[in-house]
C-alpha cells in the first residue's frame, strides 16, 4: 500500500494530462494526443509540476505502461496482414527499415552521439516510435534521460512529417492510394500519426497507410532482439569482464512484454480474436501510451534537452531526410510498377 500511495500522485498527474491531450486533440487533431501529452508534459513539468512526490508515479507511468501498451499492440494485428501489400510492399518495408537503422546510426556517431541515443533513435524512427523506444531501453540498458530526449525528438519530428508528407504524396502520386499509403506509413513514427496524416488524404490512403505500418511494427521484436546482440557485443568489446557477469541478460532475453506482443499476435493470426478485444487492446493501448508520453514530458529536463538543442535537432533532420528521401527512391523502384 505504501508504494501504492507513492505512485498515485504522479501516475493521476499523468492520467489528468492524457485526458486533457485527448479533448484538445479533438480540437486540433492535425497534432494528435500523443504528441499534445508530451508537449504538456514538458510545459507543465519545467513550471508548476516540479514536485519531488510525482517522481514515483510518472516514473511508473512511464516504463510500465508503455511495456503494457507494447503487449496490447500484438492483439490489434495479425501475421496474414503482410499479405495486402504484396511482396514489393514488405521488400519496400525491409528495406526501409534497414536504411533508416543504418543511417540513424551512422549519422549518430558522426555527431558523437553515445550508443544508447543512436540505438534509441533508428528503433524509434525505424518500427513505431515511443513504443519501439520503450522496447529498445531495457535491453541496451538506457537510462531515463535518453529516453525521454529521443522520444520527444521523435514525436516533435513525427509532427513535422505528419503535416507535411501528405501534400508531398499528393503531389508526387496523385490519385495513388497504394504510393500515397507507402509514403506515409513508410515514414512516419506512431500508428497516430500514420492515421492522422493518411486521413489528411482519404480513407483509402488510411487503410493502404496502416497496413504499410502495421508491417513495421511487427518487426519490431527482430528489431529489439538485433539491437540487445549489439549492444552486448560493445559491452563485450568495451568491458568483458563485466560482460562475463551480465546480470541481467539484456543481450540473450526478450522482455516480457515484446513476447507477450508476439504471443497476441500469433494467438490473433491463428484464430482471429472477436472484434471486440482488438478493440479494446486498441484503446487501452493508445491510453496507456498517452499516459506514458504525459509522463515522459513530466519527467525530461528542458535544460538538459535545449543544452544538445543544436545537435539533437541537427540529427533529426538529418534522419527525417533520409527516411523521405530513402522511401521516395524506394517507391519509385519497388512499387511504382
Amino acid at each position: 500500500m505504501q508504494k501504492v500511495r507513492q505512485i498515485l500522485p504522479g501516475l493521476i498527474v499523468s492520467l489528468v494530462i492524457a485526458i486533457i491531450s485527448q479533448f484538445v486533440a479533438k480540437v486540433v487533431p492535425t497534432l494528435g494526443a500523443a504528441t499534445i501529452a508530451i508537449l504538456i508534459g514538458i510545459l507543465a513539468g519545467n513550471t508548476v509540476l516540479k514536485q519531488p512526490s510525482l517522481e514515483a508515479g510518472t516514473k511508473f507511468s512511464e516504463s510500465k505502461l508503455l511495456e503494457y501498451s507494447v503487449m496490447l499492440l500484438g492483439a490489434t494485428m495479425t501475421i496474414q496482414t503482410i499479405g495486402k501489400i504484396g511482396i514489393w510492399g514488405v521488400g519496400f518495408i525491409l528495406l526501409q527499415m534497414s536504411i533508416t537503422i543504418v543511417g540513424a546510426l551512422w549519422l549518430g556517431q558522426k555527431l558523437g552521439f553515445g550508443e544508447s541515443k543512436r540505438l534509441l533513435m533508428a528503433g524509434g524512427n525505424a518500427v513505431c516510435g515511443s513504443s519501439a523506444i520503450a522496447s529498445i531501453a531495457p535491453v541496451i540498458e538506457a537510462d531515463d534521460d535518453d529516453k525521454g530526449m529521443i522520444i520527444t525528438l521523435v514525436n516533435l519530428m513525427g509532427t513535422v512529417l505528419m503535416l507535411t508528407l501528405p501534400w508531398l504524396g499528393i503531389g508526387l502520386f496523385g490519385g495513388n492510394t497504394i504510393l500515397k499509403g507507402a509514403l506515409i506509413g513508410g515514414t512516419l513514427q506512431s500508428v497516430g500519426q500514420v492515421v492522422a496524416a493518411a486521413s489528411m488524404v482519404n480513407q483509402a490512403t488510411v487503410q493502404f497507410a496502416t497496413i504499410f505500418k502495421i508491417m513495421r511494427i511487427m518487426m519490431l521484436v527482430v528489431v529489439v532482439l538485433i539491437f540487445g546482440r549489439l549492444h552486448q557485443r560493445h559491452l563485450e568489446a568495451e568491458v568483458a569482464e563485466e560482460a562475463q557477469i551480465s546480470g541481467n541478460g539484456s543481450g540473450h532475453w526478450l522482455p516480457w512484454y515484446v513476447a507477450g506482443f508476439l504471443i497476441l499476435c500469433a494467438i490473433n493470426s491463428l484464430v482471429s480474436l472477436p472484434a471486440i478485444i482488438g478493440t479494446a487492446a486498441h484503446v487501452t493501448s493508445s491510453w496507456f501510451e498517452i499516459i506514458a508520453l504525459a509522463a515522459i514530458g513530466l519527467r525530461l529536463n528542458l535544460a538538459n534537452f535545449l543544452k544538445a538543442g543544436k545537435k539533437l535537432a541537427l540529427y533529426g533532420l538529418g534522419v527525417g531526410t533520409l527516411q523521405v528521401t530513402s522511401a521516395l527512391i524506394l517507391i519509385s523502384i519497388l512499387l511504382n510498377r
